[in-house]
């Protein structure tokens, strides 16, 4: 069975979603498990030697100059699970949980947070026969790492908190037992080490990040699509235009629309008409769509680099027998690049509603009204619109900033927090919200295909009709149309619409 080996660097969104949406197991390379032994002997000596070392012989936060005696160490760590499994609201879904797990094994691969091979291995062994323990989304401030969320998730190597196992919610030590191993007992260090880090707002986002860049590309598809109904121009696409303003993302758009909307019969039947410009929805879209682009980009590079770092506190480097306490749990970074994907994201999803909104109104789209016959007796795609308008106006609020609070913890001592999990929360609704606003966009515009039942159109717009119709029919009289959605929603995700296209025009940038 494939395996993902987890050690200094390499890990990419790409292989984060294997792991978490297809089951792939991991594992550690050979260095990684040097790295975390050699880093243990460290501590182990420490702790031998009595040194007063932070979270290791110490209390924790406000807490750090309290000394811990040697008898108490084991009950130290322990107690730092229960008592910082504070969290509240609903739990992150299995996918989530695995990709956390996943990412705090990375982070430990790289050896610098003197957690013993054989706590790691634990949650290797975890997440490699599909055991996720439930994991409320919310209590974490993003800073000295998400310590709610990962509380929860290392109850489950004490043997304590729920778990899903096999399609069933039960306890974490009724799953050990049926995978013939005990509850750990955690040494000097390591209950710290288990929190203290930021992958639950880097494993959402990472998530995020992924759909949104589909998402991204389902865009363009949706947009050349309406292009083609609303009697639109191709010259909006033209390489020239785009090389006098060289932001990269642009050119992807534009490039990406005029290969799906190339041959359309469609736009050459009305290249003598006497409109002179599109709306800016048309128009601009490889404007607008590629900052969203670039947008996305920056985050995931973002993201990316945070999956292949250390955000433990203290940081211990065996090479030199030297601990150093610093803040690289803080999860400003994340936060930032999160609030940017919500704006970036929640700007596909405005243009597309403005996009449905023409395809509807027969004052701007010269179709029927509401794309439907018989209106009147039918409302046809009228309240579609309305859902769009309702997600839209939602992304708005969610798109302002988390990352510009901050409200103190720990009794001051730490006094200024990234809010970051709350950005990648709101991100990962947002993307939620623009896919089922771009799944309207399509219905729409499949709708509006219809009416031109003799004209050809383009290559990619033609792959996305076809794909469309062989699972959703064209709407004739009213009918519940959340069931539309849903299953248009499906198809994007699914990679049906995407894969399509591609065959028909090549890969979308």
């Amino acid at each position: 069975m494939k395996k993902i080996p987890l050690g200094m660097d390499g890990m990419t969104i790409n292989d984060l979603v294997t792991v978490a949406r297809d089951k792939v197991n991991v594992c550690l390379t050979k260095n990684a498990k040097k790295r975390i032994q050699e880093t243990r002997k460290m501590v182990d000596r420490m702790v031998q030697d009595k040194k007063t070392v932070y979270g290791v012989t110490t209390g924790f936060g406000a807490l750090s100059d309290v000394i811990i005696s040697s008898k108490d160490i084991r009950i130290l760590q322990k107690n730092i699970l229960l008592s910082h499994a504070a969290g509240v609201g609903d739990i992150l879904d299995r996918e989530t949980v695995r990709s956390i797990m996943a990412l705090r094994i990375k982070d430990m691969a790289r050896g610098h947070s003197g957690i013993r091979l054989q706590t790691v291995s634990r949650i290797i062994d975890l997440l490699n026969h599909d055991v996720s323990p439930i994991v409320p989304e919310k209590g974490s401030v993003g800073a000295s790492g998400d310590l709610v969320p990962l509380a929860h998730l290392s109850l489950a190597l004490i043997g304590k908190g729920d778990v899903f196992f096999k399609g069933k919610k039960i306890t974490a030590k009724t799953a050990l037992k049926k995978l013939g191993m005990k509850p750990l007992t955690l040494e000097a260090g390591e209950g710290l080490a288990l929190i203290n880090g930021t992958q639950p707002m880097t494993a959402i986002s990472a998530l995020t990040i992924h759909d949104a860049i589909q998402l991204n590309k389902l865009t363009d598809i949706a947009a050349a699509m309406s292009l083609e109904v609303l009697m639109g121009s191709r010259m909006e696409f033209n390489p020239n235009i785009q090389k006098v303003r060289p932001h990269p993302g642009q050119s992807a758009s534009a490039n990406n629309m005029a290969r799906i909307t190339k041959n359309s019969d469609i736009i050459t039947s009305h290249k003598d008409c006497c409109r002179i410009q599109d709306a800016y929805t048309l128009r601009c879209s490889p404007q607008v769509h590629g900052a969203s682009r670039d947008a996305i980009g920056y985050a995931r590079k973002v993201v990316e680099t945070e999956m292949n770092s250390s955000t433990s506190n203290p940081l211990f480097f065996y090479e030199n027998n030297k601990y150093l306490l610093g803040g690289n749990f803080h999860g400003q970074p994340i936060a930032l690049a999160m609030d940017f994907l919500c704006m970036a994201v929640s700007e596909l999803a405005n243009i597309s509603e403005r996009r449905i909104e023409r395809l509807v109104n027969p004052k701007l789209s010269g179709l029927p009204a509401f794309l439907v016959k018989d209106g009147g007796l039918n409302s046809g795609f009228m309240i579609a619109q309305y859902t769009a308008a309702a997600l839209v106006s939602e992304n708005k609020v969610f798109s302002h900033p988390a990352s510009v609070d901050s409200i103190p913890t720990s009794a001051n001592k730490e006094d200024h927090v990234s809010m970051g999990t709350i950005s990648a929360r709101k991100a990962r609704d947002i993307v939620k919200n623009a896919e089922n606003v771009i799944a309207i966009e399509l219905l729409c515009a499949a709708q509006g295909l219809d009416l031109f039942t003799n004209i050809k159109p383009g290559q990619g717009t033609l792959a996305t009709y076809k794909v469309i119709r062989q699972h959703i029919s064209n709407l004739e009289k009213d009918r519940i149309l959340s069931t539309d959605i849903e299953a248009m929603v499906k198809l994007m995700k699914n990679g049906d619409i995407l894969t399509a296209v591609e065959k028909a025009v090549g890969k979308l940038k």
